[in-house]
């Protein structure tokens, strides 16, 4: 990788010249198109696999039958789908399952391995290697005259990052991230912690993710999520499906799939490619029909939209149900729109004006298959609408939102059993982190309540999300830099400057259970504080404790360990927090010690504190604990007009130039975000591969490219800068002409940071103009 503007601060000899992510191939690449069903045999197989390869096959399967289960069990540390309604005893997948025997592992990574291994020669390593070495067991804190990791006591740790954070001249020049998989209670003490400290410098995964959907449905509804749970899913009529790969993302989602399809409901997929879960699967706790091989369609109709058409896609579908309801009284809901909304008129008369020419060349679809799937919405009572990181990562992914939330008023699909609209959040209790406090940009509501229950002054000024984090970074204005979970310096865009940037820090803090990415590229002073994993027993002076987390669909419930923690040296994320911010706010009158002892105390509090959350200790034992409420859902709309609101932004013009392509960056089958699990894709057919690009094969032959050859990929930002990947193989496959795709993290080092939606702030991570040679 190179570039040729490079980042400030320049490159770092540690850095290698590629991304090496995945682990040492064990065959030549491989490519055999898929054509079998989504999960059924192939994931069985799969698993077993991976337990044997990982030594849990007593292990693993016990955890497996705790995993998900309502207040006795763990919740999975995976995706955010929620819990079956209907006491499923398996409510498991293949993903899910590899998920927690990762987190199970026997191997360790203690101070003996620090010893035998400097920080520069595990630079060199993958982030597969990185990660396979196991749990880590102690805190460690980072020797610049060895360049090793070292032990040191929590304590100690813990003064280290108090006197950080105390001799800042301002608290805004720390940064707090969090990855999606910190709990509720952990959550709100580590946004306590930092607005009591004096910043909402709070940025976090969803700025990557789905804050395009949380953004365009506050302005729509008045709400920042969806209104549709479960039981929705079970009743609607039709299922729209836009870019979402379920059967890696939320593999559960595929029960609900095959379930709509046995009671006659339509399901519409949207996606550049077709991926395996939009077409049939067998349900692995479907036991019959695993017996007889017997499989289940999951969809009706799929349709390939250019990379960035579904926005033009979903204004055709409005535009038919408008030229319907000239002729047919029940195509528009006319009470409803009145009712409810604000702006139809202005809307109906964009509708109108868009020609269908210009529909078809920006969605990439003829006039013929959007009226095939406007048709399935016309004739559906009961229509939700779905999507993921297909729609956010854009230029335009608050339009596109809003433009779904638009199609959706315009038959009433909102208030009602079986309609609405319904993000799908890619990991666990990424939702539960926004809703207990973990935004930059709070509402002054929010504030004043936290103020009121918790007797701090919080900030009023907004503070720094990822991409702004990482630009104050850059100018050497963020001092500290702590990030709960996750792998920030291999999941945020620009690699190497995301690393340069990282490196300008005083000190880098990183809360994790396993080695990553982020340990090795560091600031000058950095610690690695070890916490439990969401299996694990989490042992208080009260007791043993549980945690809460909440769903994709606004359910919060418990999660309980079960297993004995890794090393007697880990804490829980609750104990950091409160360990960190007794340091640095040794004066406070937070009782933190005093919250640690019973997290009910946390709750009790947080009850106060947040919105829906009253009576918590006790609604959150009900059996799949409770809802938190959405007044859109009661067609009560937070919005200044008191109404939902219609937008009507211009369709956006995603045609690439001449000679470039679109380039969306996406997960591998076996992986789950920055943790890689093999080399291999099945769902794609790929084996033993991951430095490649995924091309349609008349856009191959215009430029001179054979199967699987070698191909050097350039992307250029909007301020000129250019970044390479060089030697990648391009895969013929099903997607639109003048669009690409390929991996992610490898191909983050293509997404410029300057390159971020205006809408959103998100990393424009999924429509990256580039340009595919072949190799030279």
């Amino acid at each position: 990788m190179s570039t040729d503007q490079e980042a400030p601060g320049g490159r770092d000899a540690q850095d290698p010249l590629e991304p090496r992510v995945g682990p040492t191939p064990e065959g030549d690449p491989e490519f055999h198109p898929y054509h079998h069903p989504a999960a059924g045999w192939g994931a069985a197989k799969s698993v077993t696999n991976f337990l044997v390869r990982e030594g849990a096959l007593v292990d693993g399967p016990r955890a497996i039958m705790r995993m998900n289960h309502e207040n006795t069990g763990f919740d999975c540390p995976g995706c955010a789908w929620p819990d079956d309604t209907k006491g499923l005893h398996l409510d498991i997948c293949e993903n899910g399952i590899k998920h927690v025997t990762w987190e199970m592992t026997r191997k360790r990574v203690g101070r003996e391995f620090f010893a035998a291994h400097s920080v520069s020669e595990l630079a060199e390593w993958t982030d597969y290697d990185l990660e396979n070495e196991g749990r880590l067991t102690e805190p460690m804190v980072y020797d610049p005259e060895s360049d090793h990791y070292v032990p040191i006591t929590w304590k100690d740790a813990f003064d280290v990052v108090g006197r950080a954070l105390r001799g800042l001249d301002d608290p805004d020049q720390a940064s707090f991230y969090t990855s999606g998989r910190l709990g509720n209670e952990a959550t709100f003490l580590y946004q306590l912690m930092a607005r009591e400290l004096g910043t909402n410098n709070l940025p976090d995964c969803s700025n990557m993710c789905h804050e395009a959907s949380g953004r365009a449905l506050q302005d729509s509804l008045g709400t920042g999520k969806g209104t549709v749970d479960l039981k929705d899913w079970e009743t609607a009529d039709a299922l729209f499906i836009f870019g979402v790969n379920a059967a890696s993302n939320a593999p559960r989602m595929l029960t609900a799939l095959a379930e709509a399809h046995h009671r006659g409901a339509q399901i519409v997929h949207v996606n550049p490619l077709v991926e395996a879960a939009a077409t049939r699967t067998i349900v692995p706790h479907d036991f019959t029909d695993m017996a007889l091989f017997k499989t289940t369609k999951t969809s009706t109709l799929n349709l390939q939209p250019r990379i960035g058409g579904d926005m033009a896609l979903i204004r055709g579908m409005a535009k038919a149900v408008l030229e319907r309801s000239a002729t047919d009284p029940k195509a528009l809901d006319e009470e409803f729109v009145d009712r409810h909304t604000s702006g139809f008129d202005e809307y109906r008369a964009l509708c109108e004006g868009t020609p269908w020419e210009e529909i078809e060349l920006q969605s990439g679809l003829s006039r013929a298959d959007i009226l095939k799937a406007a048709q399935v919405y016309g004739e559906a009572d009961r229509s939700i609408v779905s999507w993921c990181l297909g729609l956010t990562q854009h230029e335009h992914g608050v339009d596109t939102v809003r433009e779904i939330v638009n199609l959706l008023l315009l038959r009433g699909n909102l208030g009602r059993e079986g309609a609405g609209p319904s993000p799908v959040r890619g990991h666990s209790n990424v939702q539960g982190n926004r809703t207990c406090g973990i935004d930059h940009r709070p509402s002054d509501a929010f504030l004043d309540r936290l103020a009121e229950v918790c007797g701090i002054e919080p900030p009023r000024e907004h503070g720094l999300d990822t991409v702004r984090t990482i630009e104050a970074m850059q100018r050497g204005e963020i001092k500290v830099f702590v990030g709960m979970g996750g792998n920030f310096a291999l999941a945020a865009p620009d690699t190497p400057l995301t690393y340069a940037a990282l490196r300008t820090c005083d000190l880098t803090v990183q809360v994790s259970t396993k080695l990553n990415r982020s340990h090795i590229v560091h600031g000058a002073q950095a610690l690695i504080l070890p916490c439990l994993g969401r299996t694990e027993k989490d042992h208080q002076r009260k007791g043993v404790q549980s945690t809460s987390v909440e769903d994709s669909m606004s359910m919060v419930h418990l999660s309980v360990g079960m297993k004995r923690p890794a090393s007697s040296q880990l804490l829980s994320e609750p104990a950091i927090v409160a360990g960190m911010a007794r340091a640095a706010l040794p004066d406070s009158a937070t009782p933190w010690e005093w919250y640690i002892e019973d997290y009910d105390r946390i709750r009790d509090t947080m009850a106060k504190a947040l919105d829906g959350f009253e009576d918590f200790n006790r609604r959150v034992r009900l059996p799949l604990g409770f809802r938190i409420k959405q007044p859109a859902r009661e067609l009560v709309f937070l919005t200044p007009s008191g109404r939902a609101e219609f937008s009507s932004a211009p369709l956006p013009d995603v045609v690439p130039e001449p000679g470039m392509l679109a380039l969306g960056t996406m997960r591998s089958h076996d992986q789950w975000n920055t943790t890689i699990y093999s080399d291999n894709d099945r769902y794609r057919g790929i084996k033993n591969l991951r430095t490649l690009v995924f091309m349609n094969r008349a856009d191959m032959r215009e430029r001179g490219i054979d199967d699987m050859g070698p191909v050097d990929i350039t992307s250029t930002a909007k301020d000129g800068s250019r970044r390479h990947l060089n030697g990648y193989l391009a895969i013929p496959y099903d997607i639109p002409r003048g669009c690409a795709a390929g991996y992610m993290p490898e191909m983050n080092v293509l997404c410029a940071l300057v390159d971020y939606s205006t809408q959103s702030d998100q990393p424009i991570m999924k429509h990256v103009k580039v340009t595919i040679e072949p190799a030279a």
